[in-house]
């Protein structure tokens, strides 16, 4: 998994709550596994009309959020079904943060695991980064992890909360497999020592 130390990016607004795993991806594009690919089809049905052109007024459709990597949303983002390929489709399109006053319980954890700082933020510190993002080309937003701090194209400076463990993972680049493979020797002479103890274990009989 990538790590994330600091970011600076350009942040799009998007002022709506529910913003559901749904519109993130929609269902016709969940039967694939690869975690890549699926940046073309992020917010398909706002980004697109039904003959497969681009809806202007999108956001994400803007000169000058087409290379957005930050989203600044509202209340409740990541709601809906629990699937993974929402933080997938956000990271192919290269969206390392999303901001916003709450998140739903599943979409948060899972966008840890994959390499996306979600930020949590009061209304009022939200409000002025809100601002910012809508500034267009001016909104530039620079994400420093370890400080903890976000700050804005003007040099205001909002701080954020996070959880320790979920910040040692995203600093260090691990996801569950990550962190499972740092033990790779203690479970190592595990399975070592259980072949001896118990050799049944491991298909072999004693007479």
């Amino acid at each position: 998994m990538q790590k994330f130390d600091q970011l600076t990016g350009v942040a799009a607004p998007m002022n709506m709550i529910n913003i559901d795993t749904d519109m993130v991806i929609p269902k016709q594009f969940l039967k694939t596994i690869a975690r890549t690919g699926l940046g073309k089809n992020l917010f398909h049905e706002m980004r697109y009309d039904d003959d497969g052109n681009e809806v202007a007024d999108f956001v994400l459709n803007k000169p000058a959020y087409r290379k957005a990597k930050i989203i600044v949303a509202d209340e409740n983002f990541g709601c809906g079904s629990s699937r993974e390929h929402a933080p997938w489709a956000l990271l192919d399109f290269g969206i390392r943060c999303v901001i916003a006053p709450s998140f739903a319980d599943i979409f948060y954890n899972n966008c840890f695991k994959n390499g996306i700082l979600p930020i949590k933020l009061p209304k009022e510190d939200w409000a002025k980064i809100m601002d910012d993002a809508e500034r267009g080309a001016n909104a530039t937003l620079t994400i420093d992890l370890e400080k903890q701090t976000i700050t804005g194209p003007d040099g205001g400076e909002v701080k954020f909360e996070i959880d320790p463990f979920k910040k040692k993972c995203l600093l260090e680049g691990l996801d569950d497999i990550g962190l499972t493979l740092k033990n790779d020797d203690k479970i190592g002479k595990f399975e070592k020592d259980q072949g001896m103890t118990r050799p049944w274990l491991n298909g072999v009989t004693t007479g």
